[in-house]
């Protein structure tokens, strides 16, 4: 299997995380023009199965180096499947909750508030499991200086959205989003020290018995997702925060190229988040999961300039903005000096 063994490459996988992250969303916006959130959130889990088992199949099975995702998956423990699979279903609890607020806040308020927060609070969970496993590579300082910045980022994001002039998102709409948005952060800080758990950061090549390679666990990963997918969005089809109801007919209804945007969706998601895991074993995860925290950044770009939720704010709000990116740059500086 391919396994990342230099610093620099590792760095390079956790951008294109944050990337994949922060851009994955664009798509649920794409489909919002004609279709119910809800109904794009399935193709968006089938997407993220397909592309799991894809990666599994070509890099996590190819090469010389490491053991073959096949073998891998058929000694990973029970206990270790269950912890990958409740960082599925917390994830996929988190991840409703913000498309929810995306269609009700916009891009450039849901994914800072709600990913920014996740970043925070994921981070000190994550680099806590680092140290239960003995993995020290991680300088704490420069980490958490990073974190700080960050947060005051989301600081300023939360400031300016609230400042909004012109918008086409209704007050009430944007409350809701927010609220939304902040439960989804919270819970999505607690999936990745789970699948962490799970996995010998130690040692991706020749993992402990029981223990998952990267590949391995963004499979199961991936089947925790959909699993639980069928209550959690069933709920939300039948109970939607938003508008009326929507049925599973109505999804059969939908044309090839709709679905389509909802599949890339997941397929673009889960490339970022395999490579986040790929590279924690030389980053280290906490590293690997607050570089990859990045995506509010990259969210906040496209909803600030190609879709224009910010369209018609005065000064002030393009002035909190700018500040805004000038700390989640540094911030990521300061991250990436952690590793």
């Amino acid at each position: 299997m391919f396994i990342v063994n230099s610093t620099l490459l590792a760095v390079i996988f956790c951008f294109v995380t944050m990337l994949c992250w922060g851009s994955w969303g664009n798509t649920q916006k794409l489909a919002a023009k004609s279709w119910r959130y809800e109904l794009f959130y399935w193709d968006y889990v089938i997407g993220m199965v397909l592309f799991a088992l894809l990666i599994a199949l070509t890099m996590g099975s190819i090469g010389n180096e490491g053991v073959p995702f096949y073998k891998n998956i058929a000694q990973v423990s029970a206990e270790n499947w269950g912890w990958i699979i409740l960082g599925g279903v917390i994830f996929n609890a988190s991840n409703i909750l913000l498309s929810a607020s995306t269609s009700l806040a916009g891009m450039a308020v849901a994914f800072p508030l709600g990913v920014g927060i996740s970043m925070a609070l994921g981070t000190i969970n994550t680099y806590i499991v680092e140290l239960g496993q003995g993995v020290h590579n991680t300088n704490p300082i420069w980490l958490f200086a990073g974190v700080v910045l960050v947060v005051l980022a989301i600081i300023c994001n939360g400031v300016a959205s609230g400042k909004v002039g012109n918008s086409d998102v209704p007050a009430s709409s944007r409350k809701k989003g927010i609220v939304l948005a902040v439960l989804a952060g919270v819970l999505m800080s607690l999936f990745y020290s789970f699948v962490a758990r799970a996995m010998d950061l130690e040692n991706f090549a020749s993992p402990a018995v029981g223990k998952a390679t990267p590949y391995t666990a963004i499979v199961i990963f991936s089947l925790g997702v959909l699993l639980s997918n069928f209550i959690f969005n069933t709920i939300v089809m039948k109970k939607p925060f938003v508008g009326e109801p929507v049925s599973y007919s109505e999804y059969f209804k939908g044309n090839f190229k709709t679905h389509l945007v909802g599949v890339l969706g997941g397929c673009i998601w889960c490339l970022g988040t395999a490579f986040s895991y790929i590279a924690s074993g030389k980053a280290g995860a906490s590293v690997s999961y607050a570089l990859g925290q990045g995506a509010p950044m990259i969210a906040a770009i496209w909803g600030v300039f190609i879709w224009k939720e910010f369209k018609g704010s005065n000064k002030l709000v393009y002035g909190l903005l700018t500040l805004m990116f000038i700390l989640f740059i540094c911030g990521l500086g300061c991250i990436i000096a952690a590793s």
